[in-house]
């Protein structure tokens, strides 16, 4: 009960037009403003300055511009322009070449065909990066698969996709992705899934997520281990020791404004950590979705802004 009230409570404010004026007016307004923990800003400058100051740190980045779930196809329109704009930012900025992206934002909601073709137009745009097509909540697996099987055989070999350890199906995921030779964020999922399809214990998903972490590092090609789980990054580090697999034939991910005294000691004993940038004038939905999807997130978010070194893993 108290779930699902926390995701009612979240998205009603989340549809809020007004607070999202109020947020976009004040909560960007400083530096040290509580939304900018977490949310590099809402232009791709901003963006690209955050990713200068990631990678002045010793790190490299992937920028995600904000706005899933469209409800037409003018507005999936609008972000594969922003998307193609973002692409020649960046390029033009110098630093890395990396993009994460949501295909609810492209139109998947509204038409698969168009969804694919807008893909294949930011695909075209981004050459010479690495894009990562985000995993949404339950719902969206089978189709997000399908695209991305469909994309990968058309020759479009610059991209990647994420897979969610709470999922029962993901082992079996899992394998069908290796098979393609493509690459992998493991995330331990941020969605409330139902009992039937989905781990509910964080020990039944840490299990889930031990397992299919040692399968990526023996089988698949430089997997991603995303996490700010202290306990799940021992064990990447010890499995990968015990087999000799060197640093940089994988890399360990984590949220902007989370957990940085971790990845600054990651990186300290030579592993690359890649650190996922949010921005977009629709960053306040974004990040009320995201508390409301389970209340353990908002437990996530205030213990990253009263110590670092004291926050616990509960979104990835």
């Amino acid at each position: 009960m108290l779930g699902s009230t926390s995701k009612a409570f979240f998205r009603l404010l989340a549809q809020s037009g007004s607070l999202k004026k109020l947020a976009s007016r004040y909560g960007m307004r400083k530096p040290t403003s509580f939304a900018r923990r977490f949310i590099a800003g809402e232009t791709i400058a901003e963006a690209i300055e955050a990713a200068r100051a990631v990678e002045a740190r010793g790190l490299v980045q992937t920028l995600d511009h904000l706005g899933e779930n469209v409800a037409s196809l003018a507005e999936a329109d609008a972000a594969t322009l922003d998307y193609q704009r973002i692409i020649d930012a960046i390029v033009a900025s110098g630093i890395g070449r990396n993009l994460s992206l949501k295909l609810t934002q492209l139109g998947l909601d509204v038409d698969k065909a168009s969804a694919i073709d807008n893909l294949r137009k930011i695909l075209d745009r981004a050459d010479g990066f690495f894009v990562r097509i985000d995993m949404e909540s339950s719902p969206h697996t089978d189709v997000t698969l399908e695209i991305f099987e469909t994309i990968w055989q058309q020759g479009y070999r610059h991209m990647g996709i994420v897979l969610q350890a709470d999922l029962y199906r993901t082992e079996q995921d899992l394998g069908r992705v290796i098979a393609l030779g493509a690459r992998i964020r493991l995330v331990k999922g941020a969605y409330r899934e139902p009992k039937h399809i989905a781990h509910q214990k964080k020990a039944d998903v840490d299990a889930a997520y031990t397992r299919l972490l040692k399968v990526l590092f023996t089988d698949s090609t430089y997997p991603a281990i995303a996490t700010h789980d202290p306990d799940m990054i021992d064990v990447a580090r010890r499995w990968a020791a015990e087999r000799h697999i060197a640093p940089d034939r994988f890399e360990f991910q984590m949220l902007y404004g989370i957990r940085r005294d971790l990845q600054a000691a990651l990186v300290k004993d030579g592993y690359l950590v890649r650190v996922y940038i949010p921005f977009g004038r629709e960053w306040f939905p974004y990040f009320m979705r995201r508390l409301g999807e389970r209340p353990a997130n908002v437990a996530f978010v205030v213990r990253g802004i009263l110590g670092e070194t004291r926050t616990v893993p509960l979104d990835v």
